[in-house]
């Protein structure tokens, strides 16, 4: 029976008594080569992943003018910030195939959309969810517009306060959302996790699935996030840890994701349903361990 709470995302259902929905963050981790989305899609095939996340920018409208002719070294020379912005964007051929690469592994894609123009850009082909970026929590006009889509929306919370957290549940409406606590550091420290607020937003929010974005090193803090409730969880996958770029190094490789959700089903399965009981697998153990049956004591 599905809980009137639950959010559908695709042919998959988000909630409470429902698996835990897994994303891999692709983000810009395949440095605007197609051939590197695809390999990372099919590390998130391999490791069982529910789905793959890309961003999406408009470069002129999301990279402040003052910053465009700063230069940078990059993986192809020197060259300026605008430019590069545009070097790791995919266009809508190379979308395309990613669209038609992830129908054909039977995997979930959607993005993060930094501005107005990269959701009309990405509404063409008709995804199962977008998501906000922490970074985009407070620009209520983006929200409207993504919210104009009629699709499910999965808010990430990192850098905002609650009352900005709860502007930004209000403007998308109780329906149809997602939220996930965040910490936008990258990697984060352990003690900046701050996974209790998952319990937090869980009793705040309660007609709404909670979840966990994850930029931490290592999977312990992930797996402790479903145990204390995540409905979803979402970590940056690499190639490489080592490859250029701004997210490699608290991303997760592709045996390290392979491992996350082996432990998250594993861990899926051992929490129960939270009534104490005993177990017929148990009846052995008493007969040959008790002292004192439980028919004696009656």
């Amino acid at each position: 029976m599905i809980k009137p709470n639950n959010v559908k995302v695709g042919d998959r259902f988000i909630g409470d008594g429902e698996p835990v929905y897994i994303i891999a963050e692709i983000g810009i981790n395949h440095n605007g080569s197609l051939e590197n989305a695809k390999k990372l899609i099919d590390g998130a095939v391999f490791s069982g992943c529910d789905a793959v996340k890309f961003q999406k920018r408009t470069p002129e409208l999301c990279v402040p003018k003052d910053q465009w002719n700063i230069e940078r070294d990059t993986p192809w020379g020197r060259m300026t910030y605008i430019d590069y912005r545009y070097k790791v964007e995919f266009n809508e051929d190379e979308y395309a195939e990613i669209d038609s690469y992830c129908r054909k592994k039977n995997i979930h894609w959607f993005v993060s959309p930094w501005d107005e123009g990269a959701v009309d850009f990405i509404n063409k082909f008709d995804p199962v969810i977008y998501k906000i970026a922490s970074a985009s929590l407070t620009d209520s006009e983006l929200l409207k517009c993504v919210k104009k889509t009629g699709k499910p929306i999965m808010l990430s919370s990192g850098m905002s306060s609650m009352e900005e957290v709860e502007n930004a549940v209000m403007l998308c409406g109780n329906e149809n959302i997602l939220l996930a606590q965040s910490t936008s550091t990258y990697p984060c420290k352990l003690e900046e996790l701050n996974l209790r607020v998952i319990q937090t937003y869980k009793k705040k929010f309660p007609n709404i699935p909670i979840g966990y974005s994850g930029h931490e090193t290592g999977l312990a803090p992930t797996m402790a996030a479903v145990a204390l409730g995540a409905a979803f969880i979402e970590r940056h996958i690499t190639l490489d840890r080592a490859m250029w770029g701004s997210d490699q190094a608290a991303s997760v490789e592709v045996q390290g994701m392979f491992r996350l959700v082996k432990d998250i089903r594993d861990i899926e399965k051992s929490l129960g349903d939270g009534i104490k009981k005993v177990f017929d697998s148990e009846l052995s153990s008493i007969n040959k361990l008790r002292r004192i049956k439980k028919t004696e004591m009656a």
